[in-house]
């Protein structure tokens, strides 16, 4: 009896052993979960898995009317699906920028894989601004309100580090055409510098980019008018070049590039189209090359990222019938498609101009191009560009303001097709 006992208990030994042994040899197989990596500004521009967009979630004519934040988080979850990780906003005016920052942390509450990140604008213009009521616009003077932007975006860069990656100091504010705002870069500069020593102070993330985006020509591209010290002194300050490039407004503006050649006349008017869309892209990779030629001739070795670029798909301005006829889905599809292509294979971020339609940029003039720079429409109907996303499936269960996403002209391509017309240069231009 007492070997029987003796010998069950060295089997439940050996059995216990075993089992432990079992036990960690299982233990060791699972994998340990990894902390979500936090991610910089220097990760996420230029890689072409973080497709950056610019974006405004305005429905109404006047922005007075803020969207709320369960718009916000619709629309972020459309831009999600589209591949969109990286979001332009331009300014703190309204409550706009922090609502967007709160619709985000609320989804990344909500799923702990959603990725949203924000290169969070700062408003800089002039003395007397716009209006006029205390006399002209004075641009070697800065306005009231500057520092308070300025404040308040380095408040929301504190409160929500996981977010905001970038914050740019004006946007085309030291283009000279921008006769109503723009300032003289030392305003620019000055702005910099200091969110630079706020970085160096370690008020800021050191990991946190600063720029300022602007104008090719604001960033040396184009007349040497503005190659000042001051220019250079902000090339070296900002840690990247955010520059914007419009093949679309130059249709009208600088329109050699936009005229049908003699050897292309023999072209259907499809291929005309195509064959312009493909001189648009050279244009748009010339002020890029411009820019960056400019930068290496004064010792800047920066990265350069396309801080706006887009095409309306509807004008009755200069861009339309009676204009440059540079303006329908069809043209607007294949800008996209050719800038997504061309950024992407050159690691170029291009924030891409713009998500949504917003109808108060041109609020009395329903038809102006400025209300139609959006890839969906008010409707919440996918332009051109995105018809193959409908297609595949990318935006079902989504909707934006009650509306699923659909096709613009119900997915008829004929009927997109007998809105395009083929470029015109030969009109009187103001």
């Amino acid at each position: 009896m007492k070997d029987i006992l003796k010998l069950g208990v060295y089997v439940f030994a050996m059995l216990l052993v075993i089992s432990c042994k079992d036990a960690k040899k299982e233990e060791s197989n699972v994998k340990p979960v990894k902390e979500k990596a936090i991610l910089s500004a220097k990760d996420i521009l230029g890689d072409p898995e973080y497709l950056a967009i610019s974006y405004g979630g305005y429905r109404e004519k006047q922005r007075e009317v803020q969207p709320t934040i369960p718009e916000l988080k619709e629309d972020m979850k459309i831009l999600s699906a589209m591949g969109v990780k990286v979001i332009r906003t331009y300014n703190v005016h309204f409550a706009h920028a922090e609502n967007v920052l709160k619709a985000i942390t609320e989804l990344k509450k909500e799923d702990t894989d959603f990725e949203m990140y924000m290169m969070l604008g700062i408003w800089i213009d002039c003395q007397n601004a716009f209006t006029w009521e205390h006399g002209e616009p004075n641009h070697n003077a800065e306005s009231e309100r500057n520092p308070v932007e300025v404040n308040t975006a380095v408040e929301l860069a504190k409160q929500y580090p996981d977010i905001v990656k970038v914050l740019a100091v004006g946007n085309e504010a030291m283009v000279k055409w921008a006769t109503s705002y723009y300032v003289e870069p030392w305003i620019i500069l000055k702005w910099v510098n200091h969110l630079q020593d706020l970085k160096k102070a370690g008020e800021l993330s050191e990991d946190l980019w600063i720029t300022s985006s602007d104008d090719f020509s604001s960033w040396g591209g184009g007349d040497p008018s503005y190659h000042t010290e001051d220019l250079e002194k902000i090339a070296h300050a900002v840690d990247y070049i955010s520059m914007h490039t419009y093949p679309y407004h130059q249709s009208h503006y600088n329109s050699d590039f936009w005229k049908v050649p003699e050897n292309e006349e023999h072209l259907s008017d499809k291929e005309k189209v195509d064959a312009a869309m493909l001189r648009a892209l050279d244009f748009a990779k010339r002020q890029y090359d411009s820019v960056s030629s400019y930068m290496s001739s004064i010792g800047v070795n920066k990265p350069i990222h396309i801080g706006e670029t887009g095409w309306a798909s509807v004008s009755n301005g200069h861009y339309g019938k009676k204009g440059s006829r540079a303006t329908d889905e069809y043209k607007q599809g294949l800008y996209y498609k050719h800038l997504r292509e061309w950024t992407n294979k050159e690691k170029i971020s291009c924030f891409y101009f713009e998500a949504f339609d917003e109808q108060w940029k041109d609020g009395q003039n329903p038809l102006g191009s400025e209300n139609h720079f959006g890839l969906i429409n008010l409707k919440g109907e996918a332009k051109y560009p995105l018809w193959n996303m409908v297609d595949e499936g990318v935006f079902d269960d989504l909707t934006r303001d009650g509306n699923p996403i659909t096709k613009t002209y119900n997915g008829n391509f004929e009927e997109l097709m007998a809105d395009v017309l083929v470029p015109n240069t030969e009109y009187p231009k103001d």
